[in-house]
């Protein structure tokens, strides 16, 4: 019997949900054929909450469920539900507390969301993804005076991905799109300019992710936002400014956001330990 490709991954959790989330998501990249969908359930921290989730879930198949649960009877709960709908439970840091039980002697707090409290760390991220929503796109030229880094390059050179991977480690970003004959801000050259990226890509990649993205939505694939020599011209014109600027530049082709912002926190002489 074939075996489906579809996994419905289930992230429940007594706090955020992160750890779980990152973990299966990491995992999952190994198998790019297979059909991968998420349901996220955060703050479940009662029966009651956890019932509610079973009841969502009780005809859904294929179901691989991750919990990060500090009660044992939602644990317990959770672990006959997974064996009852024939899926299974993974138990996401259990293990590592009782290893860490075995070699200390010392007793788990119990404390849920342990590793996500309001501490000012927390708080400087939130703040950092704001921030990258509200100057994203070039909405407000202020931002780039304000920000720890301004993220500049051509249309579909993952600027709005990648200031939020990059708030995340609690960096303030701004991002202008480069437009063929638009103004550039006089804010950008009143910057330092080690705090500017520009991004560039490879004019056939861009190309294919032009025409794929207006085939999405229905449209001529082949217009002037599409057109090699229209792109060949854009990237000519954005590099023309980077090398004005002197900013550093990444060439995000065949480069997933985690690997331009490891190359952009290294420029930035930032040590990334989150």
């Amino acid at each position: 019997m074939e075996k489906s490709k579809i996994v419905n991954i289930i992230i429940i959790s007594d706090s955020v949900g992160d750890t779980a989330f990152n973990l299966m998501k990491a995992a999952a990249a190994q198998y790019p054929d297979a059909e991968v969908n998420y349901r996220r359930y955060p703050f479940i921290t009662t029966m009651e909450k956890l019932e509610k989730v079973f009841d969502e879930l009780d005809s859904c198949e294929h179901m691989l469920i991750g919990y990060t649960l500090v009660n044992s009877d939602l644990q317990l709960a959770t672990i006959k539900f997974a064996r009852e709908h024939g899926a299974k439970p993974v138990d996401i840091f259990s293990s590592v507390v009782d290893d860490i039980h075995a070699m200390t002697g010392l007793e788990p707090s119990g404390q849920i969301g342990a590793s996500h409290q309001l501490t000012k760390n927390y708080f400087d991220r939130i703040s950092a993804m704001e921030f990258a929503v509200m100057y994203d796109d070039g909405k407000d030229p202020k931002g780039i005076l304000e920000a720890d880094v301004v993220l500049l390059g051509v249309s579909r050179t993952s600027k709005t991905p990648l200031s939020l991977f990059l708030a995340n480690k609690n960096l303030k970003v701004a991002n202008l799109p480069l437009v063929p004959q638009t103004h550039i801000p006089d804010e950008i050259y009143q910057i330092d300019p080690k705090k500017i990226i520009g991004l560039t890509n490879d004019p056939q990649v861009l190309n294919e992710i032009r025409v794929a993205r207006l085939k999405s939505y229905g449209l001529d694939p082949e217009t002037s936002y599409s057109n090699m020599d229209a792109i060949n011209k854009e990237l000519a014109s954005a590099q023309a400014l980077f090398t004005k600027l002197g900013c550093y530049v990444v060439n995000v082709a065949h480069r997933s956001i985690e690997e331009t912002a490891a190359l952009i926190l290294r420029h930035l002489g930032i040590e990334d330990e989150m």
